[in-house]
């Protein structure tokens, strides 16, 4: 607890879906300062936001969260922004960081830096063994460079990074946008929609075979928590369950979940994206002393009942 107590904490997207927790964590640990910067204040993507942003928030712990991001269709739509945003955020915040001595910085990157034939389960060492899945690529490369950003900086500036790699995350305060969310929330709303207004079918992207893995918001920002506290080391550390999940039996899983019992229609015109999704998480165990404590079910049932509850 007393670790929080006398620290300035800056959370980039601590606003935002996973932020919003992560900040939660951090009051009930004691940090009395903890400064959310929003986009309209502070464009991040800009050298000199990031500096005005150090003036005002005088971090000493940067936990760097925020991100221009989406499922396949946003990637596909806006690969280049993806790009450029992700990148110039970091590289400003990080090089930003070390001029004014900042004493740790904490970089959450993506499981979307993975290769696209990645070896199952994903290891660390494997991260830069082949190219991202195409749909999603331009983002991933993003994140990946960041941690070599960081390992050059503790090479050569003995800068305290932290890189952390959470799989696709869930969970109530989610983005339900179908033009913008990721998998599991849109998922539920179509089956929530179509179970309501009666719908004999609903289409679903891919073939449906594709696996992946999912990581309730609480527990990823629970392990965000804990690297902030106990770790120095900018070596890339996997966040997950270590449980993945065919598309198809989480569609199934979601629908009865929500009422939904038609038909699904499977869209193969669309990519299924990754073709397989599993961590291997023994360096969160051994190193952080960490693990997910929420299950699918549990998260699915919490995630609907929040999304219910905002959306009646």
């Amino acid at each position: 607890m007393g670790f929080w107590s006398d620290k300035n904490v800056c959370v980039t997207g601590g606003a935002g879906f996973l932020g919003r927790v992560v900040c939660d964590r951090l009051r009930e640990r004691g940090a009395e300062e903890v400064f959310v910067p929003r986009s309209r204040d502070f464009d991040l993507t800009r050298a000199e936001a990031a500096k005005r942003l150090f003036d005002k928030a005088k971090p000493d712990v940067v936990i760097h969260l925020a991100a221009e991001v989406g499922g396949i269709g946003a990637n596909r739509k806006r690969p280049g922004r993806f790009f450029y945003a992700n990148m110039a955020m970091g590289v400003h915040l990080i090089e930003e960081a070390r001029i004014r001595g900042v004493d740790k910085f904490v970089q959450v990157g993506s499981v979307c830096g993975y290769p696209k034939h990645c070896p199952v389960p994903f290891c660390e060492e494997d991260l830069w063994n082949g190219y991202p899945e195409e749909t999603n690529a331009p983002y991933g490369v993003t994140k990946r460079a960041l941690s070599v950003m960081l390992d050059a900086y503790r090479a050569e500036y003995d800068f305290n990074g932290v890189y952390l790699l959470p799989v696709n995350m869930y969970g109530p305060g989610d983005n339900f946008d179908l033009e913008t969310s990721h998998v599991i929330p849109a998922l539920i709303r179509k089956l929530h929609e179509a179970a309501r207004g009666g719908g004999g079918s609903v289409t679903c992207w891919g073939t449906g075979n594709a696996t992946r893995e999912f990581l309730y918001v609480d527990d990823a920002a629970d392990a965000i928590i804990k690297a902030s506290e106990v770790h120095n080391d900018p070596a890339p550390i996997n966040l997950g369950t270590g449980a993945e999940i065919k598309v198809s039996d989480l569609v199934a899983r979601i629908a009865q979940l929500v009422g939904f019992d038609g038909k699904v229609i499977w869209d193969t015109s669309y990519p299924d994206g990754q073709p397989r999704r599993r961590l291997d998480t023994t360096k969160a165990k051994t190193l952080l002393d960490w693990q997910a404590k929420v299950d699918l079910d549990e998260g699915l049932r919490r995630t609907i009942e929040w999304f219910r509850g905002e959306h009646a």
